[in-house]
């Protein structure tokens, strides 16, 4: 059974945009480890904002299936989910690790 182009679409959609957030989420981290706090933090509101993106789509997904129109199974739409997860993780443990150095470069000056 093919899968019909709403899900692919919406499925794609979330791809990119979390795909956006955890690359952001990476490069806050390395922004850190060279001291840029600035840097880091714009980059993670930017990958705030694009895992939004994401979340907003698959949210309309479960929205649809709430008001009664069925679902369907898509392998697509399941690696989707999985990259929502994972860029959610990404974006908890990168302003943890942001943190962590910001506190490291503290104590340094200190």
């Amino acid at each position: 059974m093919a899968v019909s182009e709403e899900v692919q679409l919406v499925s794609f959609q979330i791809i990119a945009s979390v795909g956006t957030a955890r690359s952001c989420y990476i490069q806050a981290i390395d922004c850190a480890e060279r001291g840029d706090f600035e840097g880091a933090e714009k980059l993670i509101k930017e990958g705030e904002e694009q895992f939004r993106a994401g979340h907003d789509a698959h949210f309309g997904l479960i929205q649809k299936e709430a008001a009664g129109e069925s679902s369907e199974f898509a392998l697509i739409l399941m690696h989707a989910e999985d990259q929502l997860m994972s860029a959610e993780a990404f974006g908890i443990l990168a302003r943890k690790i942001v943190s962590v150095y910001k506190k490291m470069e503290d104590c340094i000056h200190a």
